[in-house]
């Protein structure tokens, strides 16, 4: 196969993700711009023209082949890898038989990735409910991924310009989230996180703000021993490594203006005590990032928006910023290698 690597020119490869939402809006949205990369879509063909017409921007499609060169990016097209969609797509309709195509595009385009064919993969959001629907169980992008790349544990993080906020743990109950907060698990996100902080976001000397899991970090065990039995040991352990770690803090007090210019990167224990947070602050501009895979991924922040899709109101934002962040990330990669 070919090295794109070689070329001055990386390759994104982009999965629209459910055909019936925003994801292809915002795919056709992202090709009207200016990119210093090949954007490649694994795609439907004909999803992606309908939906241009719909509306109304230009969009010339370009087949590709495995061991083409990466071409430099002109406004208005895509490289195309074609995936049929078995059941007509409708803008705004979900259809279970669609999504045995949602997975065959992420697949393909993983593999693209595993092979240098792309240096870097950026998704739009899926509907995990029609493909559970369908009969796959499927609780999302990062966890798909994880058991496609055999990892033993990847790390959810989110970013905008000014915060960012990762994950021990991302879609579970919150009745099985302490249970799921273990010192090994703990320790090996916190050096993922500490690591690829470094490696793909530049960050020579990380600093890592680590969340109680607890009101008040456990007020001194009287609201939970978690933090007392669990995250203070492994946050000291890697401490005494070099790591630059502080916590574990009160989550209510940890993302004040102060803290906020003391960290490069917080660790919240679950989804909702981290992610209403950066949301509230930059939605519709944040980056989903898997770290600890093999490969450069980044994702939208919103998700289907089905009443929007096909209007022309979807908001291309998040898709801009996921790309350009991965392209900044394949750099620091290509950078960090011997």
């Amino acid at each position: 196969m070919a090295n794109p690597t070689t070329s001055k020119i990386p390759r994104l490869v982009l999965t629209p993700g459910e055909p019936g939402g925003i994801g292809p809006d915002v795919v056709i949205m992202a090709a009207q711009l200016e990119w210093d990369a090949e954007l490649l879509c694994v795609a439907d063909e004909s999803l992606l023209l309908n939906r241009a017409r719909q509306l109304g921007l230009p969009l010339i499609l370009h087949p590709y082949t495995t061991g083409d060169a990466p071409v430099q990016h002109q406004p208005g097209s895509l490289r195309i890898t074609h995936v049929k969609a078995p059941a007509p797509v409708v803008a705004g309709q979900l259809n279970a038989l669609n999504a045995p195509y949602v997975l065959a595009t992420l697949t393909l385009a993983a593999e693209l990735c595993r092979y240098d064919d792309a240096q870097a993969l950026v998704t739009g959001p899926v509907q995990k409910s029609v493909i559970n629907d369908a009969g796959v169980p499927f609780f999302g992008h990062t966890e798909f991924l994880a058991e496609h790349f055999d990892c033993d544990r990847v790390v959810m993080l989110l970013a905008t310009d000014t915060l960012r906020v990762a994950l021990a743990t991302t879609h579970l109950p919150l009745t099985d989230v302490s249970r799921a907060i273990t010192p090994a698990g703990l320790e090996e996100t916190l050096r993922i996180l500490h690591h690829d902080c470094k490696a793909l976001l530049g960050i020579p000397e990380p600093r890592i703000t680590v969340l109680g899991l607890n009101p008040h970090a456990g007020e001194g065990g009287h609201l939970g021993r978690e933090e007392i039995e669990i995250i203070a040991p492994v946050v000291e352990k890697l401490r005494l490594e070099g790591l630059m770690l502080t916590g574990p803090l009160s989550a209510d007090t940890a993302y004040n203006s102060l803290m906020r210019e003391q960290t490069d990167a917080y660790l919240a224990m679950y989804h909702d005590q981290g992610l209403p947070v950066l949301k509230a602050t930059g939605f519709g501009e944040a980056v989903n990032v898997t770290l600890g895979l093999p490969i450069i991924r980044t994702s939208v922040d919103h998700g289907t928006a089905l009443t929007l899709a096909g209007t022309g109101q979807a908001d291309g934002g998040s898709i801009t910023s996921a790309m350009k962040l991965a392209l900044s990330m394949a750099h620091n990669r290509l950078g960090s290698m011997p």
